[in-house]
């Protein structure tokens, strides 16, 4: 069994797991710890806990130590030179004429080396650049390009729902989205508004997947026959999240009526969805179609990038 406790570098960010070794660490406990990028200062996101060492795909790491009033201090003045580095770098890159935006800049606890976050539509080639930033800095240099999720999540702003974004806020992980779970939750597939700040599919979409694909697998289809208390009829609309059929019945000239999905029974079998890429973009013109299969293949490679 293998000993180990979960640290965060970032807000909202990947937890990553480390031995906490003889060191008493609790929630929000402050440490220092050593990492691929160098030292590094992180918080206790998750409690000690023991694991069968075949589950962990990495060799763990040990805490190096409690962090200590001095190390807060040291980490606080690195923290403060952010905004200038940020400037420096932002105006290399326009002496170098490079299309290319920094959005971050991060410096290790040991202050060896500075991180340089940025964007750009293709590859750059900033070996000049770095020349010119370790000539200005005097410690080792990295420019690491991220993609349109990365940039939201690492500037912030505000969703669509009026709230700040979930990925700058607490969500870790970015996970697969489809334009699949849009159309089974009934949402418009305009894409200017199933798209996020970042441009790609909204996280949110997700969110809800899990329970729409679960309780529409128990209710009838729409256009299947049903029986009801109050009669045959067929199905003409679902509500996942209240769980009701809406049934237009037979010899009521067109009533419809509201049934919950346990209240209705399937007359035959239930259809079986033929996998077919135009299913999910019916009623819609060309022009849409192609937008939203362009959204998708973004936001696929979107998340593959950052995985």
């Amino acid at each position: 069994m293998q000993k180990i406790v979960g640290i965060r570098f970032k807000s909202a960010g990947k937890i990553y797991y480390f031995d906490p070794q003889q060191i008493f660490l609790k929630l929000g406990d402050n440490v220092i710890v050593e990492t691929a990028r160098g030292m590094e200062f992180g918080t206790v996101a998750s409690k000690v806990k023991y694991v069968e060492e075949e589950t962990l795909k990495h060799p763990v790491k040990p805490v190096i130590r409690k962090a200590t009033p001095k190390d807060i201090k040291d980490q606080e003045a690195n923290l403060a030179k952010i905004p200038e580095a940020l400037e420096i770098c932002k105006a290399q890159v326009a002496k170098h004429k490079l299309d290319m935006k920094v959005i971050k800049a991060e410096y290790t606890f040991d202050a060896t080396k500075v991180i340089f976050s940025f964007t750009a539509d293709g590859r750059i080639d900033f070996r000049d650049l770095v020349k010119d930033l370790a000539s200005i800095f005097r410690i080792r240099i990295e420019l690491r390009q991220v993609g349109v999720r990365d940039e939201s999540k690492m500037l912030g702003g505000v969703a669509q729902c009026g709230r700040e974004l979930c990925c700058s806020k607490w969500l870790s992980e970015f996970e697969p989205v489809s334009i699949k779970m849009a159309k089974e939750q009934g949402l418009s597939l305009n894409p200017g508004k199933i798209s996020g700040a970042c441009g790609r599919l909204l996280c949110c979409l997700k969110y809800e997947h899990d329970h729409y694909e679960q309780t529409l697998s128990e209710m009838p289809d729409v256009g299947q026959k049903v029986k009801t208390k109050s009669g045959e009829g067929i199905v003409t609309a679902l509500n996942a999240i209240k769980e009701i059929v809406t049934v237009r019945m037979s010899g009521e000239d067109g009533v419809l009526r509201e049934f919950s999905k346990d209240e209705v029974t399937p007359i035959g079998q239930k259809k079986h969805k033929q996998k077919n890429d135009n299913d999910e973009y019916a009623d819609l013109s060309a022009e849409e179609v192609a937008e939203l299969k362009k959204l998708q293949k973004k936001t696929k490679e979107s998340v593959e990038s950052d995985i």
